[in-house]
């Protein structure tokens, strides 16, 4: 998966891990999500929209990524 220069990923390595395991037993859906929509497939609707908005800095959903300003 390729990642916008300013996104990267959680620095707690065994967070990652976790959530790419749990990433492909859900087929790309964010496991924190309950429903299986487009919307909610990895890297989420959410979270692109907040990487396209200048003054948003944090976590995804599910802290997997963390997009900087």
């Amino acid at each position: 998966m390729q990642l916008p220069d300013n996104v990267r990923y959680n620095e707690d390595s065994a967070l990652v891990e976790k959530i790419k395991n749990a990433l492909e037993k859900t087929g790309g859906y964010c496991p924190c999500r309950l429903l299986h929509t487009p919307e909610n497939v990895c890297i989420c609707k959410e979270f692109q929209e907040q990487i396209k908005n200048p003054d948003f800095e944090g976590y995804c959903y599910c802290k997997l990524f963390y997009k900087e300003k």
